[in-house]
């Protein structure tokens, strides 16, 4: 496990200097409007403290995959106007990255305004992490702040490569990121229970052995849980499984049993004739999912039992939900363990993606101790690996 203990904003003086900040401005966007602005709103606090102490500050971020070509749909024009409002400042937009008009606005910035750069992911370079087109990043500014925790898994130009250029340390969002996280795995109240969802085994193998490592009980809901069938003998009709991955499946509850942690499988399904939303339903045992039918949530009985060991937890990490929870019908499973944590009382985080797209939208994210802002980076550091974007900057 890496022990991240980084300098941030407040460990370097920053007064009157240019600062380029690496954001996650990959924000929801329909027809051409800003769906969601959480992302803008948990990088503020960073940028208020930056211009507060009369920094010129350079923003930059990426946003979708464009791909290395310049596409006017993945500008960060709505993003510049957002922070605009946010702000109560003008933030202008560079019609470029690091060409002549972003070098001719970052040269001409003055303490206390804010501009931002065009999407880095125009440039082809930025996902290669190349040298020269992090110089160039570099070139605008005198200090770099990493607080894009969602990118912080990749090694790219702009959230890693400037490293080798400027001094280089992490925003207050950053810092928060693994401050809680990194204290979960290291030093967790007790009992400590993860929550496992999501379709495969294969994209959680890391996190799950890592964990083992750690856990007093884990829980494994979502398609996954259909393969940790099938390693047990039982049927498990047309659910997802990943044939390949039984032998896997069988050592991690024998390591599991040998370290003493309680695992647990949901006991009760819901099945659908197919995988669509109205489907033929109905409640099954989990050992007798018949042909022709699979497992799209889990029942009632596997909602109360994992509630219960959730309810009792000092910590509680969740990532993945129990079924396809974007369904109505198949959205039980995944609402009941949202409730169980947001009343358990225990330090709770939840690790982006699916499963903080729902407590959200249940309105349950205020009782939760950290909603991670980033899915994939959140999954590398549960899994213990070092994550690249966080790696590069200086320690305190």
């Amino acid at each position: 496990m890496p022990a991240y203990n980084k300098k941030n904003v407040e460990d370097i003086d920053v007064k009157g200097k240019k600062v380029l900040v690496r954001c996650d401005f990959n924000v929801p966007l329909k027809d051409g409007v800003i769906t969601s602005d959480k992302r803008i709103v948990e990088a503020l606090p960073t940028i208020k403290y930056l211009l507060g102490q009369n920094a010129a500050v350079i923003l930059c971020s990426h946003m979708g995959k464009p791909k290395g070509q310049v596409n006017p749909k993945y500008s960060l024009a709505p993003v510049a106007a957002r922070l605009t409002e946010l702000l109560g400042q003008t933030v202008e937009l560079a019609a470029d990255v690091t060409g002549p008009d972003a070098k001719a606005k970052a040269a001409a910035l003055r303490p206390g305004q804010a501009m931002l750069l065009e999407n880095v992911r125009f440039d082809a370079r930025e996902e290669k992490n190349d040298p020269t087109f992090a110089r160039e990043l570099a070139d605008m500014a005198e200090i770099f702040v990493n607080d894009a925790f969602g990118t912080a898994h990749r090694a790219h130009a702009s959230t890693a490569g400037v490293a080798d250029y400027l001094p280089a340390v992490c925003g207050y969002l950053i810092e928060k990121e693994i401050t809680i996280m990194g204290k979960a795995l290291e030093n967790p109240a007790r009992p400590f229970v993860a929550v496992l969802g999501g379709a495969k085994v294969s994209d959680k193998i890391g996190v799950i052995n890592n964990l083992i490592e750690k856990v007093d009980t884990l829980i494994i809901g979502g398609g996954m849980a259909y393969t940790f069938f099938r390693a047990q003998g039982s049927s498990v009709g047309s659910s997802i499984c990943e044939e390949d991955k039984l032998d896997l499946a069988r050592d991690m509850l024998k390591k599991a049993k040998d370290k003493g942690v309680n695992f647990l499988l949901p006991v009760d399904n819901m099945i659908g004739r197919e995988y669509k939303e109205d489907t033929v339903r109905m409640r099954i045992y989990s050992d007798a999912i018949p042909d022709g039918w699979m497992g799209l949530d889990i029942g009632p009985v596997s909602q109360e039992l994992f509630s219960k060991s959730i309810i009792g937890a000092g910590t509680v990490v969740w990532n993945g939900p129990m079924g396809v929870s974007e369904w109505a019908p198949f959205a039980a499973g995944t609402e009941a363990v949202a409730k169980a944590v947001a009343e358990s009382g225990a330090v709770s985080i939840i690790g982006g993606g699916d499963s903080a797209a729902a407590v959200e939208k249940l309105g349950y994210a205020d009782r939760m101790t950290h909603v991670s802002t980033g899915g994939g980076a959140s999954l590398e550091f549960l899994e213990g690996l070092e994550l690249p974007g966080i790696a590069c900057l200086q320690d305190k």
